[in-house]
């Protein structure tokens, strides 16, 4: 039997590790991800219900990994690559 998959982004992922796993405040998640707080809490909350249907509808989680040029282009340029 195959299940119907829903994909969910690594931005999505660490949405939930986050505030679900580390226990941190929306706002510092936020931080620590180099988003605003909304942007979070969007991400979060459409995080979640992609596990919730999952987990209600027998429905498969599908992390999707960046691209090789999308990883490359994140840790060699832009700000989100000068982390602390």
């Amino acid at each position: 039997m195959d299940l119907d998959e829903i994909s969910i982004s690594i931005d999505e992922l660490e949405s939930i590790r986050l505030a679900d796993l580390e226990g941190l405040y929306h706002e510092d998640a936020a931080l620590k991800m180099e988003i605003s707080r909304q942007t979070f809490g969007r991400i979060l909350n459409e995080a979640r219900r992609k596990v919730a249907e999952c987990l209600l509808k027998s429905k498969a989680l599908k992390i999707e990994l960046p691209k090789k040029e999308e990883l490359y282009e994140s840790l060699f340029s832009g700000s989100r690559s000068q982390r602390h």
